[in-house]
């Protein structure tokens, strides 16, 4: 008699290292053979076919925000109107041939005429002729001190973010000193005392007030983006400070000051016309959009035409760089998709 009873063999349970082989009449065992078969073919098709699969590469940052930017509508119109007043600005006798410094005192103040479809201003000069020849002066203040503050206050926020110590606290409070200084009355103490008829002395002056605020904005962008892992594994692995900073930080950081400062470019062209209307800005002979309205601004109950061209102009030309500003803010902040 055998010590352990031992189960009797059935024939419809396999046993180790046996595979359950179909029978042949169509039974039940059959059946349920040709379906799994039919499931792990369509298993095997499914995770062969198109569509994305594991070893699809993820996007980037910045190919996502393109993907997202391409679809987005906002970004579209605001894109092309950008790109025109850019084209104008370049080559404003595309679509005016006359000259925004010849004028006629026998044709003043008068309304629209054939070939001069806004009319003229007090001197004479043709209102549609200034209005696109202005925006040459407005696009390149705009633009050339969106550049400088953005490269000063991105380098100095992102030197003090990264390393700290005494360096971030002194940069903290001069940033608040400049915070806390008035900009129009600044412009009227600074640029009083200018006598350049360039546009280099505004861009100066805005460049001189607007490096903080991106300046701090760099600065807590550059503290978090090195508190991240694969800064502090590229420390551990021994990666000097200037390697993790171009290679580590600054490719992550970058995107909050892109987006502030671009909304900042319609801000600083809305402070040139500022400063230009209150007569320390640009000066004639240059043509700016902030003098035009300037001069009209006593005529608007005889001739409005002179206040309602180049005024359109300039809240376009703002709005258009503010939409920009938001739709790539929605793109580059994964929090407000």
């Amino acid at each position: 008699m055998p010590e352990h009873n031992e189960p009797a063999y059935d024939p419809l349970q396999p046993g180790e290292g046996e595979a359950i082989a179909p029978t042949g009449q169509g039974g039940p065992m059959d059946l349920a053979l040709d379906e799994a078969e039919s499931l792990e073919k369509t298993l095997g098709d499914d995770s062969t076919g198109p569509g994305p699969g594991p070893q699809e590469k993820p996007r980037s940052l910045w190919s996502d925000a393109w993907h997202q930017l391409r679809r987005n509508p906002v970004f579209i119109i605001s894109s092309l109107m950008i790109l025109f007043l850019v084209i104008i600005s370049i080559w404003p006798q595309l679509i005016a041939s006359g000259d925004p410094l010849q004028c006629d005192l026998s044709k003043s103040q008068q309304g629209s005429s054939p070939g001069h479809p806004f009319g003229y201003d007090t001197q004479g000069c043709d209102v549609y002729t200034r209005t696109v020849y202005g925006a040459r002066a407005s696009i390149t203040v705009g633009v050339c001190a969106t550049l400088g503050a953005a490269f000063l206050g991105s380098l100095l926020g992102g030197l003090a973010g990264f390393f700290g110590g005494w360096g971030d606290a002194l940069l903290s409070r001069v940033a608040d000193i400049f915070f806390g200084i008035p900009v129009v009355l600044g412009g009227l103490v600074f640029l009083s005392v200018v006598t350049s008829t360039t546009v280099w002395p505004v861009v100066g002056f805005i460049v001189l007030l607007g490096w903080p605020q991106i300046a701090r904005i760099g600065r807590g962008s550059v503290i978090t983006a090195k508190q991240n892992d694969y800064v502090q594994a590229a420390r551990a692995l021994g990666a000097g400070n200037s390697r993790m900073m171009l290679r580590h930080v600054a490719p992550n950081a970058i995107a909050p000051v892109i987006v502030v400062a671009t909304i900042a470019l319609g801000t600083y062209i809305a402070l040139e016309a500022t400063l230009s209307f209150l007569g320390v800005g640009l000066r004639p002979p240059t043509v700016s959009w902030g003098i035009d309205i300037s001069n009209a601004a006593s005529q608007i109950r005889n001739a409005p035409h002179m206040l309602l061209w180049p005024a359109g102009a300039l809240s376009l030309t703002v709005l258009a760089f503010i939409m920009l500003g938001d739709a790539v803010r929605d793109a580059l902040d994964p929090k407000l998709r």
